[in-house]
């Protein structure tokens, strides 16, 4: 006879805190930024906040107002873990974890998009899914379990460098990850992958594939590769972009990109050494190219991704609506419907999030997941809905994100602090809450950090023609198109050449 399931205060609890998170990351890794290795992430400037950011979610997991949100008993295992990293099974369990989710994405007020959670939209489908990943499902059950039980920070690197994309990938062997060496304990790896963002403050990374139309059979075995690589595995170097946390000259100056900056790197595997209890797939150009729609990372990431930038929309129009009112333009008419448009962005794509989860497609034994095709929507209409907030701002707040001053010691200048009280003041308060709201504002979309998000926003889950394509190609193979042309078959049924053909309207009644 089965025992009962143990309740939440019985079962076991793994899960990392902040501090845990943090000696975790001081692992020997090799980072590099600025031509040197940084020895400690948590400590180094570059990247010191943004880690500190981050465990600031594990604090979470454990703190008595929000454990209970933020946790669940997994079935699997018996130990509390994150509601998202472990798959749903009912469209209440996707709502729990769409709470879980947005609490997260709160504590970065929506501009940490690679939080843990990003990645449990793939790696809590390695016990649903298991059996898919043979002769390594063993391998795929286990880091499941690891993964699950400690709340691990995983990120991934699926993306190809964009070298000489116009050949079959067997073409370009010393660029594109491929094994070199296969030994009894395990394969031998070499080539680079993008982009890793914010692996640089994770516990390991995913490697696969995710441009796989020129992986040709019996040409690409070497590169028919998926494996989980710890961030200190000996051979493998994390090459960082420049740090925009490093480059900001204070919290005042920079509240969002001095402690939010997850940087993007780019993996390279310099004959790295992959133990076989790493490996999901080996040699199989079949396998690699089933795994991604397999795992449900696309309808789960979107999910997640969709949360996130409901958080990120409402900040915004926040920052909008206190905009204009510094100003003294809040009831302008052209003001007030452009905030009324980023507030319709951010319902629609809250409502997908419910939709999302209330009405779940089955995922594999017995799971539910987000219906794809309203995640697919939200993949097209994100990018979108931050172009538009770009245009709000530029429009409504103009030169008014310009007129900060260079830093904040203007005000701490006995000097200039009278004529800036006097000159730089708002409608709605004085010039240092003034500049303060219009460097948080300019920080959001105005600097490196802002550009930097503009980009990521746009291209988050793919090329925007590939967006589209993958929706339309997605509703082709549901039969959605062919549902809805019956209906424009069914109303041309209706009529002909003649007149009306069926109903009321051809009996006259």
């Amino acid at each position: 006879m089965m025992s009962a399931a143990p309740t939440p205060d019985e079962a076991p609890n793994e899960l990392m805190t902040g501090d845990s998170f943090l000696e975790s990351l001081r692992d020997g890794r090799q980072v590099y930024l600025d031509g040197e290795i940084v020895k400690d992430v948590t400590a180094h400037p570059a990247f010191a906040n943004a880690a500190k950011s981050s465990a600031h979610l594990y604090d979470a997991l454990h703190a008595p107002d929000t454990k209970d949100l933020m946790t669940t008993v997994d079935r699997y295992t018996g130990h509390r873990v994150h509601r998202f990293f472990t798959p749903a099974h009912s469209a209440e369990e996707l709502l729990k974890a769409r709470d879980a989710i947005e609490h997260w994405a709160r504590l970065s007020y929506g501009f940490m998009n690679r939080t843990p959670d990003y990645k449990a939209s793939f790696m809590a489908g390695l016990v649903s899914t298991q059996d898919f990943y043979a002769p390594y499902d063993g391998n795929a059950r286990a880091w499941y379990e690891k993964y699950v039980k400690q709340g691990m920070a995983v990120s991934h690197a699926i993306v190809n460098p964009p070298v000489d994309r116009n050949k079959p990938s067997h073409e370009i062997g010393d660029v594109f990850i491929k094994v070199v060496a296969e030994r009894d304990d395990g394969i031998v790896v070499e080539g680079a992958k993008l982009m890793a963002t914010a692996s640089a403050l994770t516990n390991a990374a995913f490697v696969g594939q995710i441009h796989l139309g020129n992986l040709q059979k019996g040409k690409a075995e070497d590169m028919a590769l998926a494996f989980i690589a710890p961030m200190n595995t000996p051979g493998l170097k994390v090459i960082c972009r420049s740090s925009y946390e490093k480059k900001a000259t204070s919290p005042f100056d920079n509240p969002l990109s001095s402690r939010f900056d997850e940087n993007d790197t780019v993996l390279i595997f310099d004959n790295a050494f992959i133990p076989w209890e790493n490996v999901l797939i080996y040699r199989d150009t079949e396998k690699i190219h089933e795994y991604f729609p397999r795992s449900g990372l696309l309808s789960r990431g979107f999910f997640q991704g969709a949360i996130r930038m409901a958080v990120k929309l409402e900040f915004m129009a926040g920052i909008l609506d206190k905009g204009t009112a510094m100003n003294g333009t809040q009831g302008f008419r052209g003001v007030q419907a452009g905030l009324g448009e980023l507030l319709a962005w951010r319902h629609l794509t809250w409502a997908m999030t419910t939709a999302m989860a209330m009405d779940p497609e089955e995922g594999p034994a017995g799971t539910v997941l987000p219906r794809l095709e309203y995640a697919a929507s939200h993949r097209v209409l994100a990018p979108l809905s931050w172009e538009r907030v770009h245009r709000f701002f530029e429009e409504h707040l103009a030169g008014s994100l310009l007129m900060t001053g260079s830093s904040n010691k203007d005000l701490q200048n006995t000097e200039l602090r009278p004529l800036l009280d006097r000159f730089y003041r708002g409608s709605a308060g004085s010039a240092e809450d003034r500049i303060k709201l219009f460097k948080l504002a300019w920080d959001a979309i105005g600097s490196e950090f802002g550009a930097r998000h503009e980009l990521y926003e746009l291209n988050y889950a793919g090329g925007p023609d590939q967006v589209r394509l993958d929706t339309l190609t997605g509703a082709r193979a549901m039969g959605l198109l062919d549902s809805y042309g019956a209906q424009v078959d069914k109303a041309m049924g209706d009529y002909d050449l003649n007149g009306f053909t069926t109903g009321r309207w051809a009996d006259g009644s």
